[in-house]
Formats: structure tokens, sequence, C-alpha cells
């Protein structure tokens, strides 16, 4: 059965609380820390953030290079001239460190797992997690779901069989084009015979619950994003489109989050429940 419904999933900041609070100042310290970063000159989360993320976020975040050697490639250009000194082998060792960490640090929280299950199961409605990241996360991802006993697929594994009715992880590293560009959801549309789709449902924080450190929450890009994204789903499905902001007012408040994902479920029970024939 072709899917008539469409329900996208944002992934850090909506399923993965924790790969936000990673960012954290106190916390990030002490992963610089331990992966030895620290010694090499990264010695606060401003210089990680504006000299080494930021910098490379175009490139790591579309391209299959990783976070890994990116990072890598940063620390050697900026903070590193004689390599003499410091050889490549250690700051290599100390990136993969950092990024496994981070990485191992975004799992999917598990009361999204009863939503994420019954979708599995729905022949009409189509899910897929998109988002914008590096490409050693959809491994990492597809690890987390499968924990859940949620099964799953990569947009590419998935175009090769668009017929499945598994979760979809669509990472931007993997397409080639951020969520905000028109041809990252052409891809999916066309990749996963999603020409019928009729209603979208969007579950994002649209990068408001990122760190804060982070040039990608600046609370303009966050209203940019929301727009485009929005804009983008019209012009390419042609469909009504919901958009359901997961935002998190107090990331600290353990009730308030836990409410959240509670009341968003119910929102998405309800869409279920909709007929699918307009």
């Amino acid at each position: 059965m072709l899917p008539r419904k469409l329900i996208i999933f944002d992934y850090s900041g909506t399923l993965s609380l924790e790969s936000t609070l990673f960012g954290r100042p106190g916390y990030l310290m002490k992963q610089l820390k331990e992966s030895g970063l620290m010694d090499l000159g990264v010695t606060s989360p401003s210089i990680s953030w504006e000299q080494i993320v930021n910098p490379t976020w175009v490139e790591g975040s579309t391209t299959q290079v990783g976070y890994k050697k990116v990072m890598e490639d940063r620390i050697s250009a900026i903070l590193y001239q004689n390599m003499s000194i410091v050889s490549c082998v250690k700051i290599s060792d100390a990136a993969s460190l950092f990024v496994d960490s981070y990485l191992s640090h975004s799992r999917i929280d598990g009361r999204w797992q009863p939503v994420l299950d019954k979708l599995n199961r729905h022949p009409s409605v189509r899910a897929i997690i998109a988002t914008d990241h590096y490409a050693e996360a959809t491994g990492y991802i597809l690890q987390f779901l499968k924990e859940l006993h949620v099964q799953a697929a990569s947009a590419k594994v998935a175009m090769a069989a668009p017929g499945s009715t598994s979760v979809i992880v669509a990472n931007s590293a993997d397409l080639g084009f951020h969520k905000d560009n028109l041809r990252f959801w052409e891809i999916l549309k066309n990749g996963l015979n999603m020409g019928g789709v009729r209603h979208v449902l969007l579950i994002d924080d649209f990068g408001c619950n990122e760190q804060k450190g982070n040039s990608y929450s600046a609370p303009e890009k966050v209203e940019q994003r929301k727009r485009d994204t929005v804009r983008l789903l019209l012009e390419v499905f042609s469909a009504e489109v919901e958009a359901i902001p997961f935002i998190i007012e107090d990331n600290k408040n353990e009730k308030a989050f836990s409410d959240l994902i509670t009341n968003t479920s119910a929102i998405i029970d309800r869409y279920l429940a909709t007929p699918d024939d307009g």
C-alpha cells in the first residue's frame, strides 16, 4: 500500500534530548579533557564551537567525510603548524574518542518506543527520522532503534526497497543536502515512492533545543528553519502540512520532557485516526 500519510521526526532535541545535553559547558569540558582534545589546545567550549564545529558544519553534515575527519583536519590546520611536535595519530585518536562519546550519548529516549513501533505496523503511514547530522550518525541511530526493537533502515537502503514499512533514517550527510533544501525532500519523495502522500505531520524542535553554544540554535535560524521546512514540504508534496513544535522550555525538568512526549504521542494517535482519503 502506498503511503497516504507522512510523519517526520527530527532527531537531536526531539527523539534524542540526551544529544543536546552533551553540549552543556560543564559536560563538554569533561569530554574535551577525557578525549585528549584539551591537551591538544581545544581548552574551552567556545574554542570547540567557534573554531572547530561551526566552521566545519556544512562539510561535515552534507558529505561522507564524517565528523572525525573534519575535526581532525580542522585541529591540524588551526592549532598545529608543526606536525612533528604533535603527531597526526594523536589528533586522530582524540577526535575519534570525542566523536564516539558524543554519538554514544545521543540515544533515542525510550518513551518514544511505543509510538515508533506503532508506526512500523501502520501500512498507510511512512515514518521518517530526518536529521541534519554527520555521516557516522546514521549507523548509531539505526543501532539505537534496533535496541528499541523498532524496524528501521537508512534512506539509501529503503530507496532500494520502497515498499518497506520500516522507519526511515534520512541523514543530510547521506543525501548531500540539509533539510532546508528542496533536494533533500525531493530525493526522499521520489526514492521512497511517496507521490501519493496527502497529509504530513512534522514533529521538530527546529534546532531550538540544541546546545546554546551552537550557532545552529540561534533564535533567528530556528524560526527561519521552521518556515523554510514547512514551505518546502508544501511545495514538494502538495499536501496538507501540520507542524508540531517540540519545544522544551526547561530541559532540566524531566517531567516537562515526559509530558511533552505524552502530548505529542496523543497528537500522533489522532493523526493516525483521521481518514487519509483527503
